[in-house]
């Protein structure tokens, strides 16, 4: 069975990611990868670098980014420092422009010590993405993690209709965390 990774962090994922593109993309030609995703966390910085380097590997880039959502990215009171991510992946050329929009509005409009983006501008420029649930931090892995099942189901399900049937996925990862583990399959 062949694998891609969908949801990888590189040197541009301040604190959270040590992978060095070029270093990488050699490794993932190594180990036989066809494809590949680059998912940085709030930002694109890394998108051409990864792109290049994996056309040149005979590699398929996947551009995408692990953004930041919350409920209004124009609040920047005290309490509207939470967050959640969400992966968004690139499915054509029109994905891509979406997802420039989006990082970059989360920039310009939604920064509050994170570039964060809403899910109403989401829904504006959900075309041409595939959306992930994303880890530990994703809004349906804390209300599940938090026993909400309902309204983690609702949330799914809010999540396809935006997105579409064949667009929307959830994550299934454990690297070994006690708080993940319960799940995933043993």
């Amino acid at each position: 069975m062949s694998f891609t990774h969908l949801h990888l962090h590189t040197e541009y994922s301040l604190l959270d990611g040590a992978n060095r593109i070029g270093p990488l993309v050699k490794r993932l030609s190594e180990l036989g990868f066809t494809h590949a995703a680059i998912t940085d966390h709030g930002v694109m910085y890394g998108a051409v670098e990864f792109y290049n380097a994996c056309q040149k590997a005979g590699i398929t880039p996947v551009i995408g980014c692990e953004v930041y959502i919350c409920q209004d990215r124009f609040d920047k009171q005290g309490a509207a420092r939470e967050y959640s991510h969400l992966i968004l992946l690139c499915e054509n050329n029109t994905g891509y422009r979406n997802l420039m929009k989006l990082v970059s509005a989360g920039f310009t409009e939604g920064f509050y010590y994170k570039p964060r983006i809403d899910y109403t501008l989401l829904k504006e420029h959900c075309e041409g993405l595939i959306c992930l649930s994303a880890c530990l931090s994703g809004d349906l892995p804390k209300m599940l993690m938090a026993g909400r099942y309902e309204e983690a189901k609702t949330y799914a399900l809010r999540m396809q209709e935006i997105f579409g049937k064949d667009h929307y996925y959830i994550e299934i990862m454990d690297h070994g965390l006690s708080r993940s583990s319960r799940f995933c399959p043993s």
